[in-house]
């Protein structure tokens, strides 16, 4: 049976276009805040990356460690997140969750109990930032056994040996960084450069699909078209900050937002 994430990639595909994968912080800026932010964006993004926030986040911007300082000062917890994906799962147009985090929280809950409460909330993939390949073999095993893609990161520096061999072990989405950086940081490689380091890779295997993330903007979004998916968060997180900055409701900026995303790439 062919997992939720593949579906998603195959329906953007007949529809000629990269699936728009958005990124938050469970519980910014509030729990309820936050589970009506996922179900208000779910009209225009087909997945949903959900960050568990963490006090150290050591591969995040300033934009997505200031959501992440929001959730953990108003005393967010790791149960809190699971909470919101298995309340955002109960909405009419739910789309597929991918939860993204940190190890240290994985082991301190547990690997094998962490993967079966993803799995009974309905969490359908996990990006482990720190967690790389080979060490993440066990781990990436132990999500499959439970139907849940783990996503295995690549990055501009990851040598052609090693990118096959993560390639290979991959379940049926990869995620290319754009480039060495922080998320949020300004394009330091044009798109051009970026979409053809990108297509160089998806040539070691075809029919796994392959996001692009770190950089992305409304500005940008619309010259990496050929790409199967396109991650946007740091532009979302700041969007959150704005509105709480001049007293707007983050829910209805984040829809505009992502409508906006949507239309640069159909």
């Amino acid at each position: 049976m062919k997992s939720q994430i593949s579906l998603a990639f195959e329906k953007c595909k007949r529809e000629n276009r990269p699936a728009l994968l958005t990124y938050t912080v469970a519980g910014d800026n509030s729990k309820k805040k936050s589970l009506e932010i996922l179900k208000s964006i779910s009209q225009y993004a087909d997945i949903l990356e959900i960050g568990f926030p963490f006090n150290a986040p050591t591969a995040d911007g300033p934009q997505i460690q200031n959501s992440t300082y929001r959730a953990l000062k108003n005393g967010f917890k790791l149960k809190d997140a699971f909470q919101i994906v298995k309340n955002y799962k109960k909405s009419r147009n739910a789309k597929p969750c991918i939860l993204m985090g940190y190890y240290q929280m994985v082991y301190h809950y547990g690997e094998k109990k962490f993967v079966k409460k993803c799995k009974q909330v309905g969490v359908n993939g996990l990006i482990i930032v720190d967690l790389p390949w080979p060490d993440n073999k066990k781990f990436a095993k132990l999500c499959k056994k439970n139907s849940i893609t783990f996503v295995q990161l690549i990055s501009p520096t990851t040598s052609k040996e090693r990118m096959k061999k993560i390639i290979r072990d991959s379940h049926n989405l990869n995620y290319l960084i754009s480039m060495l950086s922080t998320t949020g940081g300004k394009l330091k490689v044009s798109p051009k450069k970026i979409l053809e380091n990108y297509i160089k890779i998806k040539r070691v295997n075809k029919s796994k699909n392959m996001v692009i993330g770190f950089g992305i903007t409304n500005k940008n979004i619309g010259s990496f078209k050929k790409a199967d998916g396109l991650v946007v968060g740091s532009a979302l997180c700041k969007g959150i900050s704005d509105s709480i900055k001049n007293r707007q409701n983050p829910v209805i900026k984040l829809n505009k937002m992502v409508k906006a995303l949507k239309n640069k790439i159909i």
